[in-house]
């Protein structure tokens, strides 16, 4: 068997494959070291198992906006089963996008940009898009189909960024505690979505606190308010079923590091809830249960976008368009850029120094791309995963390992029948320890100095408050000006003799080095003008034991502050 093995990758890397991805014993002059066909296949589905749980978890969160379904009274119509059977309807119609764009922008990140790096439609963003802009059931500041023309127009604003190179540049000019604390405050804000009704139902509704807990029968609901528990708090068998088998087992299976430990957990959850005749059944004898578990039944089907494909209002005339549009912007350039960077680095893809990496631009251009290709889908933007790293850990290095992952999510869209009869009690439990993961971030964070601690931490608490990613940023990036540009002028204007005592423990401002045009402009630049044209030679770093956790992203990813970096203190800019 080893001979056998020896001889497909050798096979592999001399044919124009092997060439095109750059695998080891291919003669590209920049193959990478180690890189294997068969090892490239077996990371591709390790990432695939540990992302496979965004297909539920994204149709679940992006569902609570009622999609293009519409609610003739215009309060959330929460006891109106005609309309809750449309609202079915389109998570059924997610399902199938979900798949569907995780499998193209895989596909396309591995084969155009050679990096074994997955992508599907990022937490957080979904959230954000689906609780602050357009509301539970529709009740936010624009349209779902108004959305859509949002993230739409983003991806091609992306695109055109990337191609001038501008986007790592916007994603690195913010102060890194507000970078950081962006993604922990989109922990938190993914977190609570886990514990409320959209996940566990641990939290609820209280008339007093504003929240409290929750976990009661429908019976006993407060009489016209759903999820607020009148008593008997915390007796929904689902409840702890979701605890503890979509949670803590699931946390169990990570500590011992199983592969696809999330998915293992939700499917458990799942196919415990499957069955009718029990107190936990996801499909109860009631019209709108029968109309699922006939779905279900069919278990392998190919589902059409019957609501949500190409339902994009090109509403730009609408002010909270371009408020939806800039916030969606400015968070993507940190998750994807900081996710991206995370990658190539774990993957010793990446140049200390400048931190760029093997085809940057073409990498940012697919994610672009992949971001309106999703808003004509109907879902929310499409970004890296880091989640890519178990699947790196394995010995993935090459495109070879995304493109995988994708094939495997494009098989996952036949089976829109078992993915679309996943509970929000499987996923609740997911989504918090997804939460927690990023919630780690904090411990980069500079408590040292006020002037930097105190606008981190209203990024971190106001994000999952206000359910507003945006109103976090805003109140950072505001305190952070006020706090230190106050700061900084009276030093200027007293000659440094009125500067804070802990002036010294503040957080440079780092300005990121390398230059700012990217590499395709600089050879076309050179051979118009007739210089000797020569691809960057980047100095890659060695491959790390295990992913950086850090930067403002929905996942996670992590920022260091690397060897290269000019520290340049405010006075001097």
């Amino acid at each position: 068997m080893p001979g056998l093995v020896h001889t497909i990758n050798q096979a592999v890397a001399k044919s124009p494959v092997g060439t095109w991805f750059r695998l080891e014993g291919s003669g590209h002059p920049k193959e990478r070291a180690n890189s294997r066909f068969l090892t490239e296949i077996r990371a591709g589905l390790t990432t695939w198992a540990a992302m496979a749980y965004i297909i539920s978890v994204n149709a679940s969160i992006i569902s609570d906006t009622g999609g293009t379904c519409v609610c003739p009274t215009g309060d959330g119509c929460p006891t109106d089963d005609v309309y809750a059977a449309c609202v079915s309807e389109v998570g059924r119609d997610l399902i199938t996008t979900t798949a569907a764009i995780s499998s193209l922008s895989s596909i396309l990140m591995g084969l155009l940009a050679n990096l074994p790096v997955g992508m599907a439609p990022g937490l957080g963003l979904n959230a954000y898009f689906t609780y602050s802009v357009v509301g539970f059931h529709g009740s936010g500041i624009i349209t779902y189909r108004e959305a859509l023309a949002a993230v739409f127009l983003e991806g091609w604003l992306f695109f055109f960024l990337s191609l001038l190179g501008l986007r790592q540049w916007l994603a690195r000019v913010m102060p890194q505690s507000l970078v950081l604390s962006v993604g922990a405050g989109i922990g938190l804000f993914i977190a609570f979505i886990g514990l409320s009704s959209g996940g566990l139902n641990v939290i609820g509704g209280d008339t007093t606190n504003l929240v409290g807990l929750g976990g009661c029968k429908p019976d006993d609901f407060i009489s016209g308010l759903p999820n607020y528990c009148g008593t008997r708090v915390l007796q929904s068998p689902t409840v702890w079923l979701g605890i503890f088998m979509g949670g803590i087992l699931t946390v169990f299976l990570m500590m011992y590091r199983v592969k696809g430990a999330i998915l293992i957990g939700i499917f458990i959850t799942s196919i415990i809830s499957w069955p009718r005749p029990t107190a936990v059944t996801y499909f109860p004898h009631t019209p709108a249960g029968d109309d699922a578990f006939d779905f279900f039944k069919q278990v392998v089907t190919f589902r059409p976008l019957k609501l949500i494909g190409n339902a994009i209002d090109y509403n730009y005339g609408n002010g909270k368009v371009w408020y939806a549009l800039v916030t969606f912007l400015y968070v993507d350039i940190l998750d994807t850029t900081g996710t991206l960077y995370s990658m190539a680095k774990f993957a010793g893809l990446r140049d200390p120094v400048t931190l760029d990496f093997e085809n940057s631009t073409i990498a940012y251009c697919v994610d672009a791309f992949c971001i309106s290709m999703g808003a004509l889908m109907g879902t929310s933007p499409v970004t890296a995963f880091v989640e890519s790293s178990t699947g790196i850990s394995e010995g993935g290095k090459t495109g070879l390992t995304a493109i995988t992952a994708g094939l495997m999510f494009f098989v996952s869209i036949f089976f829109a029948p078992i993915f679309a009869s996943i509970p929000s009690w499987a996923t609740g439990g997911a989504l918090v320890i997804v939460g927690s993961l990023m919630i780690r971030n904090v411990k980069e964070v500079n408590w040292t100095y006020p002037g930097d601690a105190v606008p981190a931490f209203l990024t971190l608490i106001i994000i999952p408050l206000t359910y507003n990613i945006a109103y976090g940023v805003i109140a950072g990036i505001l305190s952070y000006i006020l706090l230190n540009g106050t700061a900084w002028a009276l030093r200027k204007v007293s000659g440094g003799r009125i500067t804070p005592p802990d002036y010294g423990d503040a957080e440079p401002w780092v300005i990121p080095p390398g230059s700012i045009v990217p590499t395709w402009m600089r050879v076309v630049a050179n051979v118009a003008t007739g210089k000797h044209a020569r691809e960057h030679d980047v100095q890659l770093e060695n491959r790390e034991k295990s992913p950086s956790v850090g930067a403002g992203s929905s996942h996670g990813h992590g920022k260091e502050e690397p060897e290269g970096f000019t520290a340049v203190e405010m006075e001097s800019t």
